[in-house]
């Protein structure tokens, strides 16, 4: 097994990042979001607005980060290289964490449409957690066989869970009613109050975007790759969640969709009887898609770390195929660990706790990079250091917008980082 990655080896293009970007951002929540958006009616447009701006700023700030530099890793080398090692690893320890918990939360979403074709799996607690894990060894074994194939099938995958998304704005346009649009602000609250409540709800449809950047060792032309892709993955992905709630809402009455359980499919019964199974179908795919794109960043970060001799030297080194074998069986054990805790009882609110943590973890390295970028332009490109700063901004409204409950606990969460900080470390330094 070689220790570091093929020099020659760049199995990534323009097309592979892009589609890690949107495909770990489509994930299972974009299905529901209509319904929680529909007691805001029209102003919950302000809210995607809003969420897609700063969501863009973010996006340009980690492409210009990632413009510097050729090292896998993502928002950790950013940091690494900003603030040293210890803020370098934390972030990467924090990040780690929520992408292997969010691959156990997928599992578990996918499980849930898969029974709308296999009615068995609802009343049977031990066969849905069989299936979530081999799905989650399935997706791993996609990935330890190598970066190109994870590449393609994730690529395939993306434009799988677009085509429902697609077929449901062009039925909007087809058979929509502007009747069935909801009120402005049928809530009757103040515009900001709407505004602000709605940001909130839909930013966690974009986290996931800097997904492309941590594979920067894998990517031809990373400086120049990496910020056309990711950005371009943002535009795209903003414009399908903007188009597809619009269409959601010309098609389904607007009191209808206010309680409704499942927008996408209610809206795609004007296509006929086959409607909701392409919808059902769509979202399988996508919640595969995301997993599938959570696994493969979960062998590449602590890989990132491990060429730093931060963490033990095992994390880096690389199968016959090029891939970090040992991280990701690492990190699906985990998520497997998990995911049978979910199933376990009494275990349940903990396992959605985690999630809550694994949101907030996701949010925190957009703050860091965007401090970094701050640090790096803030005498040598004014514009730069100005979108980096709006982009802080942003970011920290997020973190704030998950409760001082849960802010607390990721605290925790980078406190148990510093001892492990330093343990990997050591045994790194003693394995040279």
């Amino acid at each position: 097994m070689s220790e570091t990655p093929k020099e020659a080896a760049k199995p990534l293009g323009f097309w592979g990042v892009w589609s890690l970007t949107v495909g770990v951002m489509i994930g299972s929540g974009v299905f529901l979001l209509p319904t929680v958006l529909a007691p805001y009616g029209l102003l919950s447009f302000g809210g995607w607005l809003i969420t897609g701006a700063g969501s863009i700023a973010i996006a340009l700030i980690l492409g210009r980060l990632a413009s510097r530099t050729k090292r896998t890793g993502g928002p950790y080398a950013y940091a690494h290289d900003a603030f040293g090692e210890l803020p370098g690893f934390l972030v990467g320890w924090g990040y780690w964490a929520s992408v292997w918990t969010a691959t156990a939360a997928v599992a578990v979403a996918f499980t849930g449409y898969l029974t709308v074709f296999i009615p068995a799996l609802s009343d049977n607690a031990i066969l849905q957690a069989v299936t979530a894990l081999a799905l989650i060894w399935t997706l791993t074994g996609v990935s330890i066989s190598g970066t190109r194939e994870a590449g393609i099938v994730q690529l395939v995958m993306t434009i799988l869970k677009l085509i429902p998304l697609g077929v449901i704005i062009l039925a909007g346009l087809a058979f929509g009613d502007s009747a069935n649009l909801p009120e402005v602000n049928p809530s009757g609250g103040s515009v900001t109050g709407v505004l602000a409540a709605c940001a909130l709800l839909t930013m966690w449809a974009f986290a996931g975007m800097e997904a492309g950047t941590i594979p920067a060792g894998e990517v031809t032309d990373p400086e120049r790759t990496i910020p056309r892709a990711v950005v371009a993955g943002v535009i795209v992905t903003t414009l399908v969640y903007i188009a597809a709630t619009a269409a959601v809402m010309l098609l389904v009455p607007a009191e209808e969709l206010a309680a409704s359980t499942s927008p996408f499919a209610d809206a795609a019964r004007n296509l006929g009887t086959w409607g909701p199974m392409m919808i059902a179908a769509g979202a399988l795919v996508a919640t595969a898609g995301s997993m599938n794109g959570n696994i493969f960043v979960s062998g590449q970060m602590p890989m990132a770390v491990a060429l730093d001799r931060l963490a033990p030297k095992v994390f880096a080194r690389l199968n016959r195929q090029g891939a970090p074998a040992f991280s990701l069986i690492a990190a699906s054990t985990l998520s497997s660990i998990l995911l049978i805790a979910n199933y376990t009882r009494g275990l349940v609110g903990a396992f959605t706790f985690m999630l809550m943590i694994s949101t907030l973890m996701t949010l925190a390295p957009y703050l860091v990079s965007a401090l970094a970028e701050f640090r790096h332009s803030w005498r040598s490109g004014r514009a730069w250091a100005a979108l980096a700063a709006a982009a802080a901004l942003y970011a920290c409204f997020a973190i704030l917008g998950s409760g001082l409950e849960v802010i607390a606990w990721g605290l925790l969460l980078v406190v148990i980082g510093i001892p492990v900080f330093y343990l990997g470390r050591q045994k790194a330094e003693q394995q040279d």
